[in-house]
Parts: C-alpha cells; sequence; structure tokens
C-alpha cells in the first residue's frame, strides 16, 4: 500500500474508492507495519469506508492487525450523519486499560521485601484463564450493580476510598450502561470473574520511577524519582469478549437493512442511532464498568498486600482504558459536532484545560499510561492541546510477532531465567504464557512513545523500570 510521508512522524493513505477519508498513520519508517506480515495498513484503509466518518482514519505507532480495526486504530464518525459504531472498533476486550498507583516507598526501601511483596501480590490476585475473583458476588443483582456502577458501586462497597474516583476516566463509570444488554451467556461468564487478571498480557506488576521528564507534571500526577508504583493492565474478562462476540453477529443481519456495505465483515457495523447501536452502547458501557470494577478490586487486594508486607500504602495515579467507542463532541470543520470515537488500542489523552478533568490535573492535563513489553519500562504521558486524533495516543509497544512466533523464537531458552538475569522477579507464570509476552515479540515501547510525542499526539513526564511482575 501506498504511503505519503508527509512529516517525519506522520504518513498519509490517499483516499480512493471506497474509503470516505483518507488514512492517517502516525509513525516513524522504522515502526511502520511491514506488508507482507502485516496487513494492518489495509485495515486502516477498510476503516476509512465507514458511514459516516470524519478526517481520517487514523493510527497509532504501535499499529499491527487486529479483529477489523488494526490495533492502534482511531476512527470517529458523525452522529448525527448517519455515523456508525462498530464492536471491531472497540475489541473483545472492552475497556481493558490501564490503572497506576503509586507508593509512598523508595525503590532502596523495597529492595529487603521485594521477595516476600511477589509472593503476597501473587497469593493475592486471581489470574490465568479459569475462574476465581477478588470478589465473590452473592446474586445477579449485585453483579448489575457493578454492570451499572463500575469502581464507584466497588468503592462503595469498601474497596477503594472515595479519592480513586476523581482520579479515574469517567469518574469511575461510563453513563448509560444498559444491562439489560447484555446476554446471559456473557453475564454467566462474567459472573465468576470481578477482580481478577487473566492472561495473555495482562498482568500486575511493580516498578519503579526510573527518569522524570517533567518535574511539575509528575508532582501534580503524584510521581518522583525512585518511587515504587504498580502497573495493572486488565479489561472486561469473559463477559465482554461475549459482548463483542453477540453484537458483531447482530449487526452483520442488520447492516444490509441499514444500506451499510463494508469491505470486511469484521467491520460490521451500524447506525449509532439505530436500535441496533443503541444496543451495543449499552451493553458495551456495562462492560467498561466491569472492567473499572475489576481493576478497582485488583488495586485493593494490592494495597492490602503493600500495607501488610511494607507499611506503606498506594494512591492512585489515573485509570484509563485503551479499548472503547465514546460519544464526544469535538471540532469537524469549524463546527463542534458530536461523534463517536472509536479507539482500539489506543487511549483518549485530554490536554491542559479540559473539562472533564478533575481540578487537581486541570492544568496539567490528563495522565496517560503506556505499559511496555514484558521485562522493559513503561511510560506515563500526557495529553497535548491541538491533538490531531480527537485527543488519542498509543497504548503501548505493539506486537510484531504472534504468540505463536514469539513462543517458537524462545524455543530451548528459558524466559524467566532471562527475566530474572535482568533483576525482573516473576510469579505464576507458566513458561509458555512468559514466552508470548517478551520483548522480542513488541515494538521498541522507547520509539513507540518517540514517534507518538513526535507527531504532536502526547508528551513523556515520565518512565518506569519493572521490579517484579505477576502474570497468569
Amino acid at each position: 500500500m501506498e504511503l505519503v510521508e508527509e512529516s517525519p512522524y506522520r504518513f498519509r493513505i490517499d483516499r480512493h474508492d471506497p474509503m470516505r477519508v483518507p488514512g492517517v498513520v502516525f509513525a516513524s519508517r522504522s515502526l511502520l507495519p511491514d506488508a507482507g506480515e502485516d496487513r494492518s495498513l489495509e485495515q486502516v484503509a477498510n476503516v476509512a469506508t465507514l458511514p459516516g466518518i470524519v478526517d481520517a482514519s487514523y493510527a497509532m505507532p504501535d499499529v499491527h492487525w487486529g479483529y477489523g480495526f488494526p490495533i492502534g486504530g482511531v476512527a470517529a464518525t458523525d452522529v448525527a450523519r448517519g455515523g456508525v459504531v462498530s464492536p471491531g472498533g472497540v475489541g473483545f476486550d472492552i475497556s481493558c486499560g490501564v490503572r497506576l498507583l503509586a507508593a509512598d516507598l523508595d525503590r532502596d526501601g523495597l529492595r529487603s521485601r521485594l521477595d516476600a511483596l511477589l509472593d503476597g501480590l501473587g497469593e493475592a490476585t486471581p489470574r490465568g484463564m479459569g475462574r476465581g475473583a477478588v470478589w465473590h458476588l452473592s446474586n445477579r443483582a449485585e453483579l448489575d450493580a457493578v454492570l451499572r456502577g463500575g469502581s464507584r458501586y466497588a468503592v462503595e462497597r469498601g474497596f477503594g476510598v472515595q479519592r480513586d474516583l476523581a482520579r479515574c476516566e469517567d469518574a469511575g463509570a461510563v453513563a448509560d450502561a444498559d444491562p439489560a444488554r447484555v446476554s446471559e451467556r456473557a453475564i454467566e461468564r462474567g459472573a465468576g470473574q470481578v477482580g481478577s487478571l487473566g492472561s495473555g498480557n495482562h498482568f500486575l506488576e511493580v516498578q519503579a520511577v526510573e527518569e522524570v521528564y517533567d518535574d511539575a507534571v509528575a508532582t501534580a500526577f503524584g510521581l518522583r524519582p525512585g518511587q515504587v508504583c504498580v502497573m495493572i493492565h486488565c479489561g472486561s474478562r469473559g463477559l465482554g469478549h461475549q459482548i463483542c462476540t453477540d453484537h458483531v453477529r447482530k449487526m452483520e443481519k442488520v447492516m444490509a437493512r441499514h444500506g451499510i456495505h463494508v469491505p470486511d465483515r469484521q467491520l460490521a457495523c451500524a447506525p449509532v442511532s439505530s436500535a441496533e447501536g443503541r444496543a451495543y452502547l449499552g451493553a458495551m458501557a456495562a462492560a467498561a464498568n466491569y472492567a473499572r470494577a475489576n481493576r478497582q478490586l485488583l488495586a485493593d487486594a494490592a494495597r492490602r498486600v503493600f500495607a501488610r508486607v511494607t507499611g506503606s500504602r498506594l494512591d492512585l495515579v489515573y485509570d484509563v482504558s485503551h479499548n472503547l467507542a465514546k460519544i464526544e463532541t469535538h471540532a469537524v470543520d469549524g463546527a463542534r459536532r458530536a461523534l463517536c470515537v472509536h479507539r482500539k488500542g489506543a487511549t483518549r489523552a485530554l490536554p491542559p484545560g479540559h473539562d472533564e478533568l478533575p481540578d487537581d490535573l486541570r492544568d496539567v492535563g490528563q495522565p496517560v499510561l503506556i505499559p511496555g513489553s514484558m521485562g522493559t519500562g513503561s511510560y506515563v504521558l500526557t495529553g497535548v492541546p491541538g491533538s490531531p486524533a480527537f485527543a488519542s495516543t498509543c497504548h503501548g509497544a505493539g506486537r510484531v510477532q504472534s504468540r505463536r512466533q514469539a513462543v517458537r523464537a524462545e524455543r530451548g531458552l528459558d524466559p524467566r531465567a532471562q527475566l530474572e538475569a535482568q533483576d525482573v522477579a516473576v510469579r505464576g507464570a507458566s513458561r509458555r504464557g512468559l514466552a508470548e509476552e517478551m520483548p522480542a515479540a513488541y515494538k521498541d515501547v522507547s520509539a513507540v512513545v518517540a514517534a507518538a510525542e513526535g507527531a504532536g499526539l502526547c508528551r513523556r513526564v515520565a518512565r518506569l523500570v519493572p521490579l517484579g511482575v505477576v502474570k497468569g
């Protein structure tokens, strides 16, 4: 696919039928996908065919092949002009995201207690493919309360403190959640997993602040050099996966009735204003609240372990999703319009002054949390004014190898020993699970962040390095 280089960090895919808008890829040349192995740029062009799409079909520097949309894809559709919502533009792990907590403890003070801390975190963190959870719900009504209330309901029930909600995207719960739009099969899959990590690239990691790039912003976020932190990456587990599956099937059946034709059935969609569009958004919001509660519960469990082992507390820096569709107001052609902004493997990055930020962050912008691959660093960024992609940026390093390829590359090697040789302690992961997530399977997160910053999507605040990781 021909790319036009507009600047060192911006490439354009010119519009051609049936595309309605161009494609724009934010990346350096070295980060562009290999067209022979990764067809994500073709997916960028396919997304540009969606009814109602405005401006461009965007791809972040960590872009790679996904379901329908590329992972690292951003697209906004105009609600009042037939704009659609597409489950593929959110993905199967609805509201998968990252939560960062900062300890009142420095790296040197943790050194002698790190093993005990990781043992405690490993025991307190349900994880893996099967059941197991922090919170064993008593009935369906209690699960409905989670689906409606997210982190807010978890805090009401004693899992956290009120300040947590001010440092959560959407103050801890997405509005307009409709549990009635969630199938019984999705309910069954989610009922026993509230407060669990899952598997794959999900993790709980103990980290230290290695470098600060902006002292004033880092201080506002609650970060300082040498500080111990905890990063939690997980989502909506089987409930979110089932909701995506259910609503893709429903939309496939009604697209023709709405006069919609897409080049890839994985882009199944319906107008935002249609019954099918509203049903998906209601179910998606319920799954998002499940994911928020999930991270809230895991954070509460981590706090208890930290207090017991180290005597220190954990304060929430921020919690933000990178798989979601949101109705937002943005300027398009000089007018403010209601848009359905899909972010799939992309993080919302609100600039300073935005009215959705809590008072203590309004002058500095939103914390943006970018986990690296296992064993490498992670970044904290902030939103910037004038971002060219609806206040969005990257979400991580971005895969360059499939899980099968990564396991093959590690054949005969010991992933755990490799990590421990880098002074990264590991708890609870199988050899295959570790091999799937080794750094060679991912892009260089520092290069991804540099490209995102160079493209004007965000700004670096701090870099964190891993001390120990808990995985499924």
